[in-house]
């Protein structure tokens, strides 16, 4: 890995939604569900806030692999660990 952030728990991937934050990078993570009542599937997205550490250079429209590490602050607890794809933007 990178620095002495050590990861454990989930492992995530998605695209760079926003990196106008300092260190940080918010990337939108696409999954499905399933409805029960109606028997029918449906996709969900979420935006997890993840630490863009500087030796990993994530920018805007980049596929990445986020992993889970301890709490950073009040709303990140998942650091970038590799680029998988960058971004046309």
């Amino acid at each position: 890995m990178h620095g002495s952030l050590k990861t454990h728990g989930y492992q995530l991937e998605g695209v760079i939604v926003s990196d106008k934050l300092r260190n940080t990078v918010i990337v939108e993570h696409p999954y499905t569900t399933f409805l029960k009542k109606y028997k029918r599937s449906l996709r969900k997205n979420s935006r997890i806030a993840a630490h863009n550490p500087p030796c990993m250079d994530a920018r805007l429209g980049d596929h990445v692999v986020i992993e889970e590490t301890r709490r950073l602050s009040k709303t990140k607890s998942f650091v970038v660990t590799k680029v998988v794809k960058k971004g046309k933007v």
